[in-house]
């Protein structure tokens, strides 16, 4: 527990372990023994076919939720599926209490599809800044961390994104276009230029992941949704990368973007697509 005038840097300085193994638990208990083994009535549409929910999902979160909110006395949790059942439980992102963001399954299609694309994300914010992250791939058993200012790791190792190869193209992941207004989509073909390989994203948190590894170069997304960004954002500024937004402002877990908005594995790169979202390359 937090401690009586303990800072959340102090915080985190104690319990980042046991953060990682409430994440492996909820993955181990309530995810891993769902995939490829759902049942029909395991699984729901929210808003539409692509925006689904399970029971892993649901039960996920519960059990992260509990462990979470008892390490931290006086903080909050925002999770995806509770902020679904109460869409006013959002706002305590913008609050003065710490507030734990969590997505249990993102990529829950992929999910759902039997698929291995999948992690959990959870981050720990405050006042609108993310302090701390963690982003689980079960199927894999890789565990990805941040915490601000102490740099970004994959399973123990420093993870340093570096720029792009010079002259090559950027390989860049970009919003479905289920997700998209029409002048969001106007702005995600603007990527569709020399120089630039944008395809269809597949779970957030996994390709902030490949981001932070240099893996891939840049993502651009056209939502906003704190549990789908905040511990992937993080990841990357600690790997040395950066985002922006269409205005060439950083993004906000807190909302009001101009999206869509891009995270890339170094400023340069941020640069450049930001510049081509908002028509100025």
């Amino acid at each position: 527990m937090i401690e009586k005038n303990e800072t959340i840097d102090e915080f985190l300085s104690r319990h980042t372990d046991e953060v990682e193994a409430a994440v492996r638990k909820a993955a181990a208990q309530e995810i891993m023994p769902r995939w490829r083994r759902l049942a029909a009535d395991e699984v729901d549409q929210k808003t539409g076919p692509h925006d689904l929910v399970t029971d892993a999902d649901r039960l996920a979160e519960v059990c992260l939720t509990e462990v979470l909110a008892g390490l931290l006395p006086g903080s909050v949790v925002v999770g995806e599926e509770a902020v679904h059942a109460n869409p006013a439980s959002y706002e305590a992102i913008r609050g003065e209490a710490p507030v734990w963001i969590i997505d249990p399954v993102d990529g829950t299609r992929q999910f759902v599809r039997g698929e291995e694309g999948f992690c959990t994300l959870v981050a720990l914010a405050h006042h609108g800044v993310v302090h701390a992250s963690w982003t689980y791939a079960p199927v894999d058993d890789r565990l990805a961390t941040a915490v601000r200012g102490r740099g970004a790791f994959l399973d123990g190792e420093r993870l340093y994104a570096g720029p792009p190869e010079p002259g090559r193209e950027l390989r860049v992941a970009t919003s479905h276009p289920d997700y998209t207004t029409d002048e969001q989509k106007r702005a995600l073909l603007a990527l569709r230029t020399p120089g630039v390989a944008p395809r269809p994203c597949g779970s957030a948190g996994l390709e902030y992941l490949a981001v932070a590894r240099g893996e891939a170069d840049a993502t651009a997304f056209s939502w906003e949704a704190a549990w789908d960004h905040a511990a992937g954002l993080l990841l990357v500024e600690e790997a040395g990368g950066a985002h922006l937004t269409r205005t060439g402002e950083p993004f906000r877990i807190t909302g009001g973007n101009d999206l869509p908005f891009t995270a890339a594995r170094d400023a340069a790169t941020a640069r450049r697509v930001a510049a081509l979202l908002s028509g100025e390359a």
